[in-house]
């Protein structure tokens, strides 16, 4: 009996990561509950398990007297010199409680307090486990809907994906494996709770950390990210190895790192610019692929003005403002556009008053873009799309992207 309970406490062990010395502690009060069903009283009773044979022994502490006047705790003294015959009146002797001789009430109530302390045990192994995890990207099966939410399988527990962290373009299918962001993980009585997003801009720099080894290694820093969910992702990195182009090392060659990270959050594009210490050059960076004629920012305010031709206002604008509004989060400054006519004819001009039925009709489209410089010689009015953004002509060669 004793080898088939270590048998079986090696297993819990390993299977839901349960330690041994919590198993004994839960066998301990497990019999002393058993002896208080058993008994009415378990105050002066004792278990001791040997760690290593299993071997236990239960007990009660009685006082020798001469007159018993409560069983439980008291003990003749010819019936205590049947135990040893060193007994005498005022001795304090160990005797022994067989466990076979409980009821069935007794041992079930034992039982329950067993797998009760195993049960909370492994709910308080999954919530370190995955607290651990918080704010980190993890890999997850897609369970089934829950009305409007999603249940994540992530190994030893399951996951909510609320309606307001999904991605409104995305859908799923039982059994596919997805890739979440864990925002909080919460113990309640019923076990830990995992709330996860597929929305958080973090996810983005999770997965950009997994892919290049360069961010992994902090070579490459990622500085801000703004993001809507879905459709459009902006990015400033910086490298801390001047021989380290960061756009080039988060690109890949030939786009094979970021398009991973494109395929895996299901065709989002990502515009990935350098950070800049200057305001007014990381404003320009953060509005392209639109031409910039001069930004004048003004760092206290945290606002800045900025002029572009009137060909590339649309551009600059995006569609529906996006890339305008995606350069405000990006650079943390409220960003004011402006045509050269409309710079000419007025002094004040604020972005979040200029209505979008001003701009021209055909607005910026959103596709993807490569991330250098344009000029006017080979500036194309045609949008590029992530997968073909980096063509013969503007990719990154391989000696730019390869890190020494």
């Amino acid at each position: 009996m004793n080898k088939e309970l270590m048998e079986a406490l090696d297993m819990l062990e390993k299977e839901k990561d349960i330690s041994k010395e919590t198993l004994f502690d839960a066998i301990e009060n497990s019999l002393l509950t058993a002896c208080k069903n058993h008994f009415g009283k378990a105050d002066n009773i004792k278990v001791e398990i040997d760690r290593d044979t299993c071997d236990f022994l239960c007990y009660a502490e009685k006082e020798v007297v001469e007159e018993v006047e409560d069983d439980c705790l008291q003990i003749s003294l010819s019936d205590a010199k049947e135990i040893s015959k060193k007994a005498s009146l005022g001795d304090i002797l160990h005797v022994e409680i067989k466990s076979k001789e409980f009821g069935r009430i007794a041992t079930q109530n034992a039982k329950n307090v067993i797998l009760q302390k195993i049960r909370e045990e492994e709910r308080s192994v999954i919530y370190n486990q995955y607290y651990e995890k918080e704010k980190d990207v993890v890999t997850g099966i897609v369970q089934r809907y829950i009305g409007k939410n999603i249940s994540i399988n992530l190994g030893k527990t399951d996951a909510i994906l609320n309606e307001n962290e999904q991605v409104r373009t995305e859908s799923f299918r039982p059994t596919e494996r997805i890739k979440v962001y864990i925002l909080e993980v919460k113990n309640t009585p019923k076990g830990p709770r995992i709330l996860v997003s597929r929305t958080h801009p973090e996810l983005v720099k999770r997965l950009f950390e997994t892919e290049v080894t360069e961010i992994k290694d902090g070579t490459v820093e990622i500085m801000s990210i703004a993001r809507e969910a879905g459709s459009r992702t902006k990015m400033a990195v910086r490298s801390n190895n001047p021989n380290v182009d960061p756009v080039g090392a988060c690109v890949g060659m030939n786009g094979a790192r970021v398009n991973l990270i494109v395929e895996e959050l299901r065709g989002e594009k990502i515009d990935i610019v350098n950070w800049d210490e200057n305001p007014g050059n990381l404003i320009q960076n953060a509005l392209s692929p639109a031409k910039i004629v001069a930004v004048f920012a003004d760092p206290d305010e945290k606002t800045a003005k900025v002029v572009v031709p009137d060909y590339q206002l649309s551009l600059a604008i995006g569609k529906e403002g996006q890339n305008a509004r995606l350069a405000a989060r990006l650079t943390g400054y409220k960003i004011d556009i402006k045509s050269e006519t409309q710079a000419k004819d007025a002094l004040g001009f604020r972005y979040e008053d200029y209505e979008y039925d001003d701009y021209d009709e055909e607005l910026y489209d959103g596709e993807s873009y490569d991330e250098k410089e344009y000029t006017d010689e080979d500036y194309d009015t045609e949008a590029y799309d992530d997968v073909e953004a980096y063509n013969e002509e503007d990719e990154v060669s391989q000696e730019e992207t390869e890190v020494e």
